[in-house]
């Protein structure tokens, strides 16, 4: 089965992009911590006396928690649209999506903690 999507343009898309993260950022408090610790944390990177490399790596590290934020975020507006009732597969999902985030934070930490240890030689 084909379905006729309508073909948009890399600015279009590009467009549509910016409205969901306008749309994130108005709507989500979690997303606005998110983007908080973000700013925050590439400040701390990029004034660490360290190598560039390493700063790039934690500033590059930054992005995980984000990305799982937004993703976080689009399976609760899925699991919104198809039902407002309590369904433990609605509950699942959302666990799911604050699993992910839950993740994408200790992944990050694990990264600087071990950056650190290198790039300060204390392992």
């Amino acid at each position: 089965m084909k379905l006729n999507k309508p073909k948009h343009s890399l600015y279009r898309n590009g467009i549509y992009a910016l409205e969901g993260f306008i749309e994130i950022v108005k709507n989500e408090t979690s997303f606005k911590w998110q983007l908080l610790m973000f700013v925050v944390m590439s400040v701390v990177a990029w004034n660490l006396p360290i190598d560039f490399s390493y700063a790039s790596i934690l500033f590059l590290s930054l992005f995980i928690p984000v990305l799982a934020e937004v993703a976080n975020s689009a399976i609760e507006r899925v699991v919104d649209l198809v039902t407002k009732e309590y369904h433990v597969l609605a509950k699942q999902a959302k666990d799911a999506g604050a699993t992910l985030v839950l993740l994408s934070l200790i992944l990050t930490v694990g990264i600087w903690i071990a950056v650190l240890l290198v790039a300060f030689k204390i392992f």
